[in-house]
């Protein structure tokens, strides 16, 4: 019939390891049923590599309200199609996939003008509202337009990398920043979010990119990643230190990459006169804008989630050697020892992480 959805197994398997979410500070690695086609335009794929992000420990601290406890984590990761619903017309079972961390329907209005992250019946979902990709088998819905194929010969581990933090560093921070040559920018927070609008940001040429952390070891690496100043603002006085550097004007674009109120708010201190403030980070709490001191100076502050739509641009950037995601990659785990991978994720002072690659 046409339309039908295909739920058949190949394998027989119909259980599968996956890290599972039990509330704040709460998770495990469990035996979960295997995901099945649900409708027409899923795709069932088995990771074969993922990852953990920021995001991921924002939910175990409680911040992101829509994961609920008993949810699979994780949004990022490259696979192979096992399965695919009758409507999927762009892969078959055995094509590598780069899976996008935003699923798109393709068809909404929101989806029309290219914000996939608002899309009606997708957006993030994965490891959010839906299970995601922190287990050997995850269910994609609207395949066709929330996965893409892997080149040929492309290293996988660096695709893992496509999968959200660098189209999030370069939509969110980067073009959201107005990043334009010539710029003097600060992006504060020296995280794999920050490292990747650093990475990023060099397309656009700017001439300062002022990176302010608290870990000196995170610093080094931003100053390997193209970074032309540090600023490392444990003793409280990092806005005075850009400023300084700045001739006390301050920049043409802060990025915020952190998601905490005292970073947010040193961007406001910082930002010059016409600049713009562009917020990656996720806030799990109140943050002041102190309008009594910016009301009168012609900026402009965004917020986004990010789209995705950069990463057809982004793939042929890696593709063509002009890009290394795999500069970020610090950590290799195998799935068995997720909890580990966490714990040196989050623990990143310590260990000098940055991304964690997870291997089925």
């Amino acid at each position: 019939m046409i339309g039908a959805v295909v739920r058949f197994n190949l394998t027989g398997i119909k259980e599968m390891k996956a890290l599972v979410y039990h509330g704040p500070g709460k998770m495990s690695l469990d035996d979960c049923p295997k995901p099945e086609i649900t409708a027409a335009t899923d795709a069932i794929v088995k990771i074969t590599k993922t990852t953990i992000c920021g995001t991921d420990l924002h939910i175990l601290k409680g911040d992101v309200i829509s994961c609920q406890p008993g949810r699979i984590l994780g949004h990022e990761g490259v696979g192979i199609v096992e399965q695919v619903g009758a409507s999927v017309t762009a892969f078959k079972p055995g094509d590598r996939v780069l899976i996008s961390c935003i699923s798109a329907c393709g068809k909404c209005k929101f989806c029309r003008i290219q914000m996939f992250s608002h899309c009606t019946t997708g957006g993030w979902i994965l490891g959010n509202s839906i299970d995601g990709t922190q287990a050997e088998y995850v269910r994609i819905p609207y395949a066709d337009t929330s996965l893409y194929p892997i080149p040929a010969g492309a290293d996988e581990e660096a695709l893992v990398m496509l999968s959200d933090i660098l189209p999030t560093g370069f939509e969110c921070g980067v073009l959201n920043g107005k990043v334009q040559p010539g710029n003097t920018i600060a992006i504060i927070g020296a995280g794999p979010i920050g490292l990747a609008a650093l990475l990023t940001a060099q397309f656009y040429s700017p001439a300062e990119i002022i990176m302010v952390d608290l870990d000196d070891n995170r610093l080094e690496i931003a100053r390997r990643f193209g970074a032309t100043k540090t600023v490392n603002s444990k003793d409280g006085n990092a806005a005075e230190a850009v400023m300084k550097m700045t001739g006390g004007q301050g920049v043409d674009a802060a990025i915020e990459a952190v998601g905490i109120p005292a970073t947010f708010e040193l961007c406001e201190k910082i930002i010059a006169p016409g600049g713009t403030i562009a917020n990656i980070g996720v806030h799990g709490i109140k943050v002041d804008l102190h309008l009594e001191n910016l009301w009168d100076r012609n900026l402009t502050i965004t917020t986004r989630l990010v789209d995705t739509v950069s990463t057809p641009m982004l793939l042929n950037v890696v593709q063509s050697k002009k890009l290394d995601p795999k500069l970020l990659i610090t950590h290799r785990f195998k799935l068995a020892d997720v909890l580990g991978a966490y714990e040196t994720f989050g623990h990143a002072a310590n260990t000098k992480a940055l991304k964690v690659i997870i291997d089925m």
